[in-house]
């Protein structure tokens, strides 16, 4: 099979993305609060969410795809360069759980539009601290994540 890098208007959010950011964040029909006490909802939403909120697994899928539709044009103004369909979903997974600032902002942005792809996917690895604390539950998800960006399983580091 060919592969091409493309420009990310030319890329989608992927149903593989969604699935796997549901299982990274996991799911919750109510407010929690995250491993820094942020009031989280569904899929690890955060915006504008309240104590004592309930939801709906259809809502929060379409909410996800909003979310991670705005992230990848939030994406396409910081990455200059083309990528795969696998590059761009696990930049989203990042920027996802990370916020755009932090992404646009990351060494990895900086060293893809460089044109070093793998140095870019190699910073992946570093995200694992939430709160000053590495949680190893970011450990794992950033295995997956730069798996998937190096064009792997991101399933079979686990």
């Amino acid at each position: 099979m060919n592969h091409a890098r493309l420009a990310i208007a030319a890329l989608a959010v992927s149903a593989s993305l969604l699935v796997g950011t549901v299982l990274h964040e996991g799911y919750r029909d109510t407010t929690y609060l995250d491993a820094v006490g942020v009031p989280t909802i569904g899929p690890g939403r955060t915006e504008g969410v309240k104590p004592g909120q309930r939801t709906t697994v259809e809502r929060e899928l379409v909410l996800l795809l909003e979310d991670l539709s705005e992230r990848k044009q939030e994406i396409a103004a910081c990455v200059h360069v083309p990528l795969y369909q696998w590059e761009l979903d696990a930049a989203l997974s990042l920027a996802y759980n990370i916020g755009i600032k932090a992404f646009c902002g990351s060494t990895m942005v900086k060293r893809w539009n460089a044109g070093d792809y793998a140095g870019g996917c190699a910073e992946i690895k570093r995200w694992v601290y939430a709160g000053g604390k590495r949680l190893r539950g970011l450990v794992t998800r950033r295995e997956a994540e730069y798996r998937l960006c190096m064009g792997q399983d991101p399933a079979a580091a686990q």
